[in-house]
């Protein structure tokens, strides 16, 4: 994985329509939580499966259009992170999911936390995303909801059960491999100003 810290843009605009997406995105984070905690699960299910297709849209459609922007490029990520944090907390506060599976997810964005004042001195705000974690994100939105219907607390679906619990811990194990990666690079780069004097 390569540290790009100047990137190309076609635009620096805010309102494009791939960062209105991100943003609608971004808003309904909440919604989506009350439906998971109030049992509309199938509504909650649907929503996430809608706002996953729009991910792909968004980013898509910046291509196409050529509207790639910073801020497009911070909000994706940031976007998908919410909603398995969000989706973890809400699956928590229903007894569906394990505090100490929260806690192994939880850990590793508060590990990359840590690493943003290296990445800041060195004129990053973060690390680019690469593509084993990117996995770990898709594994783990595919594998919350299917651990949402598969619960006896839910629809019960025990297909979905065990699938959601396979995919989900996949997800995990990029998810950490991703970050000990985000680290090592951060290491390195750390490093440079000591090896170049």
């Amino acid at each position: 994985m390569q540290l790009v810290p100047t990137q190309e843009w076609d635009t620096d605009r805010v309102f494009t329509i791939p960062n209105i997406l991100s943003f609608i995105r971004l808003l309904a984070i909440p919604v989506f939580c009350w439906l998971i905690l109030v049992g509309q699960d199938l509504a909650a299910v649907g929503m996430l499966a809608v706002f996953g297709a729009t991910d792909w849209v968004d980013g898509y459609l910046a291509r196409r259009l050529k509207q790639r922007t910073a801020l497009g490029a911070k909000l994706d990520p940031v976007a998908d992170r919410l909603y398995i944090l969000a989706t973890v907390f809400a699956l928590l506060v229903r007894e569906i999911v394990p505090w100490w599976f929260v806690a192994i997810l939880l850990a590793r964005d508060v590990m990359l936390a840590l690493l943003v004042p290296v990445l800041r001195r060195h004129g990053l705000v973060a690390l680019p995303v690469n593509m084993v974690g990117k996995l770990g994100t898709l594994l783990l939105l595919v594998s919350l909801p299917l651990i949402l219907l598969g619960s006896p607390l839910s629809l019960d679906w025990q297909v979905a059960h065990w699938a959601g619990w396979i995919l989900g811990w996949g997800g995990a194990v990029a998810y950490w491999t991703a970050g000990l990666l985000y680290v090592r690079e951060t290491v390195l780069l750390a490093r440079e100003p000591r090896e170049s004097s």
